[in-house]
């Protein structure tokens, strides 16, 4: 019998089963300078300790999607060691800053299961909460992960689909703790626009693009301790070609919004994500935004812009979706997110 982990199979899930994931993860300085290598990411919030005292916070705080990608790599060796593909995400919230020195872990509640027609996989729904040293959560998602069977004659559960809301409702974002732009500075932050500069259905082109390295993928995916191996294994697509991990692609593309959304400096929700297309080394993203909808907070300084990130392959245009409904074959990301942003 090995005792190695070979990853949980479609027929292993069940309906409500909760999976405490192994090896917390302590969170230093280290990991955004890394993050902040691979990426272009440089909002001021996260990139300066003087610019976040000025914002009211300690210090400054640990990038959103750090945190995201850590919370979700504690998942892959129980949810998604044997994915064919991430699907979607939707419901995430995060609920409490993090600082250098704060240990995060993860929890997922399996919330739905659906096999697929053609027998051999099957999707699988979790609820996930990373929580830190206090266990106190910091966020929360959920996503859906098609997995392999073990064997095809398994006979499968029965269908659950979890209702899931289509965007997160405005009241109930979270703003950080201590968080305030009253004394905002804007020359440091890089753009003058705030919240009432922009406009509902207002589309933003983020201009540059970037070409995606193998290697780089490779060094993030593994910074996450993301062990899925359709990110490492070539010979497991008959394609022989090693998919890239769409968290790398919303890393990406967040980062790139700097140009033209500088002044959203924190992700406060996650709507709903798309992977609506594999990515490999070698192409080369380019994203725009559009603005969803506006919501004011209980802060007067701060608002909240509900945005539409889509990153695409080769040249940018606005166009999601053929006239058969589906994606075009150059998108690679749809993600639906609220940030807040002064006002």
């Amino acid at each position: 019998m090995t005792k190695s982990n070979t990853g949980r199979f479609f027929e292993d899930y069940a309906l409500g089963m909760v999976i405490d994931h192994a090896v917390p993860r302590t969170i230093g300085s280290g990991e955004r300078a890394l993050y902040h290598a691979l990426y272009p990411a440089r909002r001021a919030l996260c990139s300066s300790d003087d610019f976040a005292r000025r914002c009211g916070l300690p210090q400054s705080p640990i990038d959103d999607l750090i945190v995201f990608h850590v919370v979700f790599g504690k998942t892959v060796p129980d949810i998604s060691l044997n994915a064919v593909a991430n699907l979607g995400y939707a419901e995430g919230r995060w609920l409490k800053y993090v600082y250098p020195g704060d240990t995060l872990r993860s929890r997922s509640e399996v919330i739905g299961l659906k096999e697929n027609s053609n027998g051999k996989s099957g999707n699988v729904y979790v609820r996930t909460t990373g929580f830190n040293q206090h266990s106190q959560p910091v966020m929360e998602y959920v996503r859906w992960v098609m997995v392999k069977k073990r064997d095809a004659a398994a006979p499968p559960p029965e269908t659950v689909l979890p209702a899931l809301n289509a965007f997160v409702p405005a009241q109930d974002l979270i703003l950080p703790e201590g968080l305030n732009f009253e004394n905002y500075d804007f020359s440091q932050a890089g753009n003058r626009h705030v919240w009432g500069d922009y406009s509902i259905g207002e589309k933003i082109d983020h201009i540059d693009g970037v070409t995606i390295e193998e290697a780089e993928h490779m060094l993030a995916t593994r910074l996450w301790q993301n062990t899925s191996k359709v990110h490492f294994d070539s010979t497991l697509r008959p394609d022989g070609k090693r998919l890239i991990y769409g968290g790398h692609i919303i890393s990406l593309a967040h980062a790139l919004s700097f140009n033209g959304l500088a002044n959203a400096q924190c992700i406060a929700a996650l709507n709903s994500g798309i992977h609506a297309n594999p990515c490999f080394s070698g192409m080369t993203v380019r994203a725009w935004s559009e603005v969803m909808d506006k919501a004011e907070t209980q802060d007067p300084n701060i608002g909240a812009l509900r945005l539409r990130l889509v990153a695409q392959a080769g040249l940018k245009s606005f166009d999601i979706k053929g006239g058969d409904g589906k994606y075009l074959p150059e998108i690679l990301l749809d993600l639906d997110y609220w940030t807040f942003i002064p006002r």
